[in-house]
């Protein structure tokens, strides 16, 4: 067939040549194997005619055995062939393996940079104007009201939008027109099955019915405690889910694998539902119907991306506005407050210990399960500080002074305790509020100088109504109780800031390979927590395993500081298609993990592993090119600024320059005569200044391997 087609002048050269070629190998390769089969048989036969002989008495034995010791070294030879061939593909193979890994990780650390970066970026985005709001002197009353009203949410407010959210679907009618699934409550399994079905189908949920779940959800949820105790007793099988990220197809194939939530098989869930991917919302009314169905079979934890500030960036706003245009504001004003309600940990059988985060020095359970934890609707802000703010008016006084007498003097009396100091604050801040308006000389007051001002109006107030009945010699007095009263104060301010450390740990922090506790400033909040510390926090609690989330890891888990973290991530594909599994971890009464991985794609099945590496590398350089390419036009910008002249030339000073900033930078020291001679050995063409074309000569990547 193939001189047919060479003299019809139809064949294909280069297919040709790669045919033949193809072939050649395959012959050689079966040739060779034959070779050495044929040599093994040619010893067997020549032994068995030696032996013929020596039993007959005829021949010469030398030269039979010349003949065989021949045969055997043709054997070794072939043999040692075929070993070294062996050894070479097998390096060859390794080698290639290794550099498929080195581009996965530099891959990874992309997606990751960008990732932490982002998220470091929203925290000091918000830190920067919780600053302003702090150092914020307003010209008026109603303007301080307005931004305060933008940047905070008071308890008062709070209130208002649960209020306002628990019967405004009631006023919201379902157009007969709607074919999606439809729900009454108290909700049964078969509405779990209807919702289920139609979210397969891709069919969307009613607002009403949102609201209404919503409301639902946060009524169970505010009964619930801080941190859950599940037990594993009586059989139980327990299945633990790490972030899910809106990967609606990962939680389709979780339930699929193991079956739905039931009491018999219960599900803890460990946050980050939402944000990144499609379908956030869906999965929120999903596992918040399961959790009115099966209250005692599904628990759900709280991630750093149940916030309503995180997802203002990720998406999770932005879903939900698109798919609710008209309803978009209420039910995100009461995910809100579903989020606060949402317990921080979850304990089982008093020994495993399932936060999203991790933990710090300073985590203490019996702390956390104390706390007030709706306070934070946001974990990013730290607790407001309450502004007090003064007004000397003589009709104010009046107003203080027409009380009756003797009121005031057993409310002296009485030893100062830490409520009254929180009802003095308050009471400040109403009065300021009532007369803000009318007034026009109002004083801000900074955080420092919250308890001279409070001990100054306390000792005023006093000494007014200790005057009037008689009492003058009342300093000493009035001193003491001011001074426990500014001790008060500065205990609430620092109770409510280690509140809130505590809770930003826990959902924020990473555990690290080294021993301590330091800083996350990767992500901007939290800590990077070592061995030493888990070890001491789970001898402090008697537990013997900790289990979080929020890290993507490439398998879906991964155990670390002595099998005693273990880290368990859900979204599979979360970065690109084929960077990473999923996986859930199931736990039984002896409590030993057990893991299944997945991975929701049909297309990664059909690719090698190198194909898959070089897709998810070619989405992760996208993204760096497109976070570069972001801020172009600041550095073309900054490099016109110093290139004046438009030459694209460096001189040998900017050059010294730039080595010197650098230098001091890095905390290297570099000597002007070292700079000047690697300015002159980069100067190719001698013509006193450097271009890109020489820079990046004078850095070319090379392999040293070849040298």
């Amino acid at each position: 067939m193939l001189k047919m087609s060479m003299r019809h002048g139809t064949v294909n050269k280069p297919a040709c040549r790669g045919f033949v070629e193809n072939h050649t190998r395959v012959a050689t390769v079966i040739h060779t194997a034959n070779s050495q089969q044929l040599l093994e048989d040619r010893v067997v036969q020549k032994k068995e005619i030696l032996e013929d002989y020596k039993i007959m008495g005829c021949g010469s034995s030398r030269v039979n055995t010349n003949s065989v010791k021949r045969t055997v070294k043709e054997h070794h030879c072939t043999a040692g062939t075929v070993i070294k061939a062996a050894i070479l593909i097998q390096r060859w193979y390794r080698q290639y393996v290794a550099r498929l890994e080195v581009r996965r990780r530099c891959t990874w650390t992309i997606f990751q940079s960008i990732e932490y970066a982002g998220e470091q970026d929203q925290i000091k985005l918000h830190n920067f104007f919780s600053y302003l709001m702090d150092h914020f002197t307003p010209a008026s009353g109603n303007e301080y009201d307005h931004i305060s009203h933008i940047f905070t949410q008071t308890d008062e407010s709070r209130q208002d939008v649960e209020g306002d959210n628990h019967c405004v679907y009631r006023n919201i009618e379902v157009a007969e027109s709607y074919a999606g699934p439809q729900l009454c409550f108290p909700l049964t399994p078969a509405h779990v099955a209807t919702l289920l079905e139609a979210f397969k189908n891709k069919q969307q949920l009613h607002g009403r019915y949102v609201l209404q779940l919503l409301n639902e959800t946060r009524k169970h949820l505010e009964h619930l405690p801080n941190i859950n105790h599940v037990s594993t007793c009586y059989g139980k099988e327990i299945t633990i889910c790490g972030d899910l990220h809106g990967k609606l197809d990962d939680l389709f194939l979780i339930f699929y694998k193991n079956g739905l939530p039931s009491p018999e098989k219960v599900y803890i869930f460990n946050g980050d539902y939402v944000d990144r991917g499609k379908y956030s919302i869906e999965i929120l009314m999903i596992l918040f119907s399961l959790l009115l169905v099966y209250p005692k079979g599904v628990y759900l934890n709280r991630g750093n991306h149940e916030d309503y500030v995180i997802n203002l960036r990720y998406g999770f706003t932005r879903e939900v506005m698109q798919k609710y245009q008209v309803h978009g504001s209420k039910i995100l004003k009461l995910i809100q407050s579903v989020f606060s309600w949402l317990p921080l940990a979850t304990i089982i059988d008093e020994k495993v210990l399932i936060i999203h985060g991790g933990i710090s020095e300073t985590t203490d359970l019996d702390f956390l399960s104390k706390i007030n934890r709706r306070k934070y609707v946001s974990t990013l802000r730290p607790p407001r500080r309450k502004r007090i703010e003064w007004t000397k008016q003589v009709s104010n006084q009046e107003q203080y002074s027409s009380g009756d007498n003797e009121q005031c003097v057993n409310k002296s009396d009485q030893p100062p305790r830490k409520n009254s100091a929180s009802k003095i604050l308050n009471l400040h801040s109403l009065t300021y509020k009532s007369q803000r308006r009318k007034s026009s000389g109002t004083i801000s007051v900074k955080r420092k100088e919250i308890s001279k001002r409070v001990r100054r109006s306390v000792e005023e107030e006093l000494e007014e109504c200790r005057r009037k009945v008689g009492f003058n010699n009342t300093y000493d007095e009035s001193k003491t109780s001011q001074s426990m009263l500014e001790l008060h104060t500065q205990e609430i301010f620092d109770l409510n800031d280690h509140e809130w450390k505590q809770i930003v740990d826990i959902l924020w922090s990473d555990p690290m390979h080294q021993e301590g506790c330091i800083a996350n400033t990767v992500r901007g909040g939290g800590c990077y927590f070592g061995p030493d510390v888990t070890e001491k926090f789970l001898q402090k609690h008697n537990l013997q395993l900790l289990i979080r989330s929020h890290e993507c890891k490439q398998e879906g888990y991964e155990f670390c500081h002595n099998q005693k973290v273990l880290t368990i991530f859900s979204a599979s594909n979360y970065y690109e298609v084929g960077s990473n599994r999923g996986a859930y971890v199931k736990l039984g009464p002896d409590l030993v993990p057990h893991f299944v991985q997945y991975q929701v794609s049909q297309s990664t099945r059909k690719l090698t592993l190198r194909q898959r590496v070089s897709t998810v590398e070619r989405s992760a350089l996208g993204a760096l090119r497109k976070k570069i390419f972001a801020h172009k036009s600041d550095l073309i910008s900054a490099f016109e600024h110093y290139d004046k002249n438009k030459t694209g030339l460096i001189s040998f000073e900017e050059f010294q320059k730039s080595c010197k900033l650098l230098s001091s930078h890095l905390k290297i020291d570099i000597s002007e005569k070292a700079i000047g001679d690697l300015a002159c050995s980069m100067d190719f063409n001698k013509d006193g200044s450097i271009d890109i074309n020489e820079f990046l000569e004078a850095f070319r990547l090379v392999d040293k391997s070849s040298y």
